[in-house]
């Protein structure tokens, strides 16, 4: 019969901890992916933006409004941007409770038996032993893995670079 030392050896704890590595960086890659693939469907979706509105009031007191031209923007250009995830912390809890039970258990019964009569006598002796010996075994296990998952900031080169050049005469 393996000991309880053995049973706790036999779990199978590398194995696990290489499966949630990998799963791990499995699932990942998948997070990743998504997120460029929804900034690639934010770069290809265009709007029309109006870039500015013009609020006038005149000496009368009359108020006019005037806007610029839409001009087509990206959702990317106008602000939307796709998550990132990452993976920060992963837990794997195993609990193991073992039990081992080993119980003897030994009746003895002895029975005399006599008889006198007529010069004769006779006797008797019964002898009854029964032995049991009783072994058991009881493992639980539960195991739980946990993992946190958190925004994190995109790559700061998956935006381009916005540049303003103003060629409007100084006034």
């Amino acid at each position: 019969m393996p000991s309880v030392g053995q049973e706790l050896l036999d779990v199978p704890l590398p194995d696990m901890v290489t499966k949630l590595a990998l799963g791990i960086a499995d699932a990942q890659r998948a997070l990743d992916e998504n997120s460029v693939e929804t900034a690639q469907e934010l770069a290809g979706a265009t709007i029309d933006v109006v870039p500015a509105i013009t609020q006038t009031i005149a000496a009368d007191g009359s108020v006019s409004f005037a806007s610029a031209d839409p001009i087509p923007m990206s959702l990317l250009q106008v602000g939307l941007n796709p998550t990132f995830y990452q993976f920060q912390e992963e837990t794997i809890e195993v609990t193991m409770d073992i039990k081992t039970t080993t119980s003897s258990e030994t009746n003895v019964s002895v029975g005399v038996k006599a008889k006198a009569g007529f010069a004769m006598w006779s006797a008797s002796v019964r002898v009854d032993v029964t032995h049991n010996r009783k072994f058991g075994k009881e493992v639980h296990g539960t195991s739980r893995l946990v993992t946190k998952l958190v925004p994190v900031p995109p790559p700061p080169r998956i935006f381009p670079e916005f540049r303003l050049v103003d060629n409007r005469p100084p006034q």
